[in-house]
């Protein structure tokens, strides 16, 4: 693995896990919204958004570095961020399946 590629790793699965625990504190924001009509956590809304696209860069910058197709690089973005980081993480980090 290239210096370049162990560093575009290591920003995705940082990047990954924070927005995995932003998505679960959005998911409080919601149920507190939308069942207890309480407002107090309606600033992380934003807050998450700014967070995924980052995450969707880092997506992105990976992809490129070990040469991903589009959908894939597509497909990792989509898909919850917590199951992704580990399965990219051991992908990078041992070469990609052979078939």
């Amino acid at each position: 693995m290239t210096p370049q590629v162990g560093s575009a790793l290591r920003r995705f699965k940082v990047m990954a896990v924070v927005v995995g625990i932003g998505l679960l504190i959005l998911c409080v924001e919601l149920v507190l919204h939308y069942g207890f009509d309480n407002e107090s956590l309606a600033w992380w809304s934003p807050i998450h958004g700014l967070l995924y696209l980052l995450y969707l860069v880092t997506t992105v910058d990976l992809g490129l570095k070990v040469r991903w197709p589009l959908t894939k690089i597509v497909g990792v973005m989509l898909v919850f961020s917590f199951v992704m980081e580990r399965k990219v993480a051991r992908e990078v980090q041992t070469g990609p399946p052979i078939h």
